[in-house]
């Protein structure tokens, strides 16, 4: 992973943030392969069936595979930072603790106690139309995405889009460059941006434009857990 931490300001004021290089080529294409088995995951969803897009994506299962464990765990301690001074901006009274373990006893107070982690899978004619992953009352507002597959050489179109809410205002759309092994953090649900008379809430959503040629292949880390 990347250890380059110039992103986490960018983020904290634009509510998105690419991170270069995040995982390794190796890595991307291990994961890849680990797609199919099936003792990963607790779950595959057709996203037509449900109106999501076309496509598929499968929730990991706990315990999850040690390198996806492993970077939700680290990617949430350096992401906190960020959640707490959004909270702080936007006046909110929660506060997030600094390890995931503490945050995830929450969750499971709440009821919500499944993984929500999970990988995609794209072939052509595939999309994701534009959404929010919330899962329940407790929430962290972050979460990433990180590209497995080449844009170059084995998919196109499949582009990452964020659509920023702002009141009074027309959308912003933001098309995320990304390569094989590159993340974006992204804020999953509201974020502060400064206006004139301060910060104010800003609701963002993503997406995955439609794939017209090749697989696209994605890892999503998400901190909460869900119903």
């Amino acid at each position: 992973m990347n250890d380059n931490s110039a992103w986490l300001e960018i983020l904290a004021e634009r509510g998105h943030a690419m991170i270069p290089e995040f995982l390794s080529i190796k890595t991307c294409k291990s994961l890849r392969e680990g797609y199919t088995v099936d003792a990963r995951f607790r779950t595959t969803v057709n996203m037509q069936r449900h109106s999501f897009g076309q496509g598929e994506y499968r929730y990991f299962d706990y315990p999850l595979v040690p390198l996806v464990a492993d970077l939700r765990r680290e990617m949430y301690r350096l992401l906190q930072t960020v959640a707490n001074l959004w909270q702080e901006r936007l006046d909110l009274r929660e506060r997030y603790p600094p390890v995931l373990e503490e945050f995830l006893e929450r969750c499971h107070e709440a009821g919500q106690s499944r993984p929500t982690s999970l990988m995609l899978k794209y072939g052509v004619g595939d999309y994701n139309r534009s959404h929010q992953d919330l899962y329940g009352e407790v929430q962290f507002p972050l979460q990433v995405a990180v590209l497995l597959s080449n844009p170059t050489s084995e998919f196109c179109g499949g582009e990452f889009v964020l659509t920023e809410q702002t009141p009074r205002k027309q959308n912003r759309v933001n098309v995320v460059p990304l390569g094989m092994g590159d993340a974006v953090v992204f804020a999953g649900n509201v974020y502060p941006g400064l206006g004139a008379r301060g910060f104010h809430r800003r609701s963002q959503r993503h997406a995955v434009s439609e794939v017209r040629g090749g697989e696209r292949y994605c890892l999503g880390l998400i901190f909460h857990d869900g119903q």
